[in-house]
């Protein structure tokens, strides 16, 4: 059991590159931290800190250590924080982003369930598409769809989002039905976050610049506006699933159809998330393992 004795002081002050930060983060003493590091180079017989005057940084061998290690006082913590979840309710509140009609309609119905089983946990929904200052606004994580920018976040899949290109009846008697989606051109399309729409041709990707009357970031005004027939419109299948099973919609285009984007659960890269917001993300990611658009 010695050789494990100097792990978590070492992988605190690689992750807060110094012993008085690491200190602080632990709640102890900085000459504490630097003599069990200390001691566990002596046990392993090779440097893993190069210690200068004003920076602490890691050795090629404490690179290595430290990737290894890192991994063993995570699950050490999970576990000891498991050990706590059985001897008490789950408390606070859970404050979640979201956005759009899959967040509606799928990850409600879930994150009420969870509420369901923890009865003494508050659940707080903000329908908001912004970006999300985590910190200042007290969010424990967002559901996002579509492509991410580059950032220090967390994400994860939630679920995959395949597209469907869809009609009124009325609409396709009167301008007919498309064959290519380059006829798309010649076409009304209602338009939600973007004009170019990306279809798939023989394994192929291929784009199209559509145009059309109606334009709303709200994939329940373009549903209705397309059942009302405005146009064509093309979003993930879910959107138009009751109309489509009701024979108000059409789809159309479908062997050029994308796989579409992802729906996705974002959270901040911090080493402690909250408990609760630990639980709700694995309840969801399990919740939507096997699930299909």
């Amino acid at each position: 059991m010695d050789s494990f004795e100097g792990l978590i002081e070492f992988v605190s002050v690689a992750e807060h590159q110094g012993f008085s930060a690491a200190a602080k983060f632990l709640g102890c003493s900085t000459s504490h931290v630097s003599r069990q590091v200390s001691r566990l180079e002596e046990r392993l017989g090779c440097a893993l800190l190069a210690r200068t005057t004003r920076l602490v940084s890691l050795t090629p061998n404490g690179n290595a250590y430290y990737l290894q290690c890192k991994e063993l006082v995570e699950g050490l913590d999970q576990a000891n924080e498991q050990l706590r979840l059985q001897q008490f309710q789950l408390k606070g509140t859970l404050r979640v982003s979201a956005a759009g009609t899959f967040a509606e309609q799928f990850v409600v119905p879930v994150l009420i369930e969870f509420a369901q089983q923890h009865p003494e946990l508050s659940v707080e929904m903000d329908f908001n598409s912004k970006a999300v200052n985590f910190v200042e606004e007290g969010i424990d994580f967002a559901i996002r769809y579509g492509q991410l920018a580059d950032s220090n976040l967390i994400a994860r899949k939630l679920a995959d989002r395949p597209m469907m290109a869809a009609a009124s009846a009325s609409y396709l008697k009167q301008y007919g039905i498309p064959t290519h989606p380059e006829q798309l051109k010649i076409h009304s399309c209602i338009i939600s976050n973007n004009d170019h729409w990306g279809f798939e041709n023989s394994g192929e990707s291929m784009s199209v610049k559509v145009h059309g009357r109606w334009r709303c970031n709200n994939a329940n005004a373009v549903v209705e506006a397309c059942e009302k027939g405005l146009g064509i419109a093309y979003m993930p299948k879910t959107n138009f699933a009751k109309l489509v099973a009701t024979d108000k919609l059409k789809p159309v285009l479908k062997s050029y159809w994308s796989k579409g984007s992802s729906s996705w659960i974002v959270y901040q890269n911090r080493r402690f998330l909250a408990t609760r917001a630990r639980l709700a993300i694995d309840y969801l990611l399990n919740h939507f393992a096997d699930w299909n658009e």
